[in-house]
């Protein structure tokens, strides 16, 4: 598919946005919460949670591709990628509401096996949507700058329902009569908020042309596409190493904000400070950064980006000796850092799709965007799994409902260290394959000149794309 030629418009750009309440809501309220909940509520030991929850992410790890490469056979198919996106925007909701349902009275182990069950549905149903929610940007646009603009807004959203739920879950948690009530309460107000957030994004795919005929291709086909994708593509290695690496970096410190609020600032308050310090100046910053890459390009401003978040990371490691409000400070540069380090990678995604259309041909955003989905969540899912590493090797002592226990000062410090040091080298070490990306403004712009005028998608002639009021 060739991107659209003419400008974006605000309702594009608006709709394409909004639904980052509904992915940025089940990226951070799962990792936020679900842990904390099997050790603290369920008494489920820290291992095992986090293989519960690594597990479910392992599937979707698997599926991925699979979505990917067919929705690029809807996409061909039908000239649209709407189905998929609605079916997991309508079963989302419900696997998330199961997930924090538990029946009273299970035993731990029994527990873990509920949660694994119905966060794995959940999580399926979120590729539903995801994967092909990431190929529409390569499609809504061919303009280098308009891409890094799309997503920046994307971000600015994507950081308000970080805060939203972030903050909102615990304090929707605190509103039932028990833990496992207040649970329940989340799930079910976030669930419906996901879900209303991202049906409004399924607008922005095209309706497209019924009728258009595609191969059928089996499994094995469909992850062949994904892989090639893989292999041939350098810029798309090098890209993908970087943000799995950081996914893992920011899996890590989301997993472990709650335990720093409880185990290391000794307040559960904090956990909502924690998050508006880093999320209102990564809402102020999306822009700022789209600028920033207009001036010097996208790929240099990840380079700032990163090192800026690592270094406020690492100033964190002294929580371990002297705990306090000073923490913030830190906090809220790496929040305006984070900006940067979720808007430039995404916008520098659909100049990967569109310069490999040039090289070897249309219609593959699907696979790309399926493979670039597994990585995330392999690093997001990840970050969860190391942290429960730590805690189990440092002596962290899990509990059931209301039981008071004292953590041992080495898991004290094992928390700290997880929310600084950890995510720091992990993010300085995404600096050595992102030196590797080689695609530069040139490149993409020779990509624009070098498609013929008459390839238009089936967007650019979808009258539900708005194109007349310009962003």
């Amino acid at each position: 598919m060739t991107a659209l030629e003419r400008p974006l418009s605000r309702g594009i750009v608006t709709r394409y946005a909004i639904g980052s309440l509904g992915t940025g809501g089940f990226a951070t309220l799962p990792g936020l919460v679900l842990v904390f909940y099997m050790t603290d509520t369920l008494g489920v030991t820290a291992l095992f949670a986090g293989l519960v929850v690594t597990a479910a992410k392992v599937w979707d790890v698997v599926i991925d591709p699979w979505i990917g490469e067919h929705s690029d056979r809807a996409l061909a198919r039908t000239g649209s990628r709407r189905t998929w996106m609605r079916i997991g925007a309508i079963a989302l909701p419900v696997g998330f509401v199961l997930t924090f349902a538990v029946p009273a009275g299970l035993a731990p182990a029994a527990s873990g096996v509920w949660v694994f069950l119905a966060f794995l549905a959940t999580a399926t149903a979120f590729s539903l949507f995801q994967v092909p929610y990431i190929a529409l940007p390569a499609e809504l646009t061919s303009d280098y700058d308009a891409r890094t603009r799309l997503l920046s807004w994307r971000v600015v959203v994507l950081s308000l329902a970080i805060l939203l739920f972030g903050a909102g879950g615990p304090m929707l948690r605190r509103m039932g009569d028990d833990e496992a009530t207040g649970y329940l309460v989340m799930a079910i107000v976030a669930g419906l908020v996901i879900g209303a957030g991202m049906l409004v994004a399924v607008t922005t795919a095209p309706r497209g042309l019924p009728g258009v005929q595609a191969p059928r291709r089996g499994i094995r086909a469909a992850y062949a596409e994904g892989f090639a994708a893989l292999r041939r593509s350098a810029p798309f290695r090098a890209l993908l190493a970087t943000f799995v690496l950081q996914g893992l970096a920011t899996g890590v410190m989301l997993a472990g904000a709650n335990y720093v609020a409880v185990w290391v600032l000794d307040s559960e308050d904090a956990l909502t400070l924690l998050f508006v310090a880093l999320i209102a100046p990564a809402v102020l910053c999306a822009p700022l950064w789209s600028r920033i890459s207009r001036r010097v390009g996208k790929e240099r401003a990840f380079q700032w980006a990163s090192v800026l978040f690592a270094v406020a990371s690492l100033s964190m490691i002294g929580m371990i000796w002297a705990p306090g409000a000073w923490v913030y400070l830190p906090v809220a540069l790496a929040g305006a850092a984070y900006a940067g380090m979720q808007t430039l990678p995404m916008a520098m995604l659909p100049d990967v799709i569109s310069h490999d259309a040039r090289e070897h041909g249309e219609g593959r955003a699907g696979s790309f965007g399926g493979i670039w989905t597994a990585g995330e969540t392999a690093g997001m899912a990840l970050g969860a799994t190391v942290l429960t590493i730590v805690l189990a090797l440092t002596g962290y002592l899990e509990s059931t409902g209301s039981t008071v226990v004292i953590q041992p000062a080495a898991a004290v410090a094992g928390i700290a260290v997880s929310f600084s040091a950890l995510p720091a080298l992990l993010v300085f070490l995404s600096l050595v394959p992102l030196s590797r990306y080689a695609l530069r403004r040139h490149d993409i712009d020779a990509d624009v000149a070098a498609a013929p005028a008459a390839a238009a998608s089936p967007s650019t002639q979808n009258p539900r794309n708005d194109t007349q009021e310009t962003v």
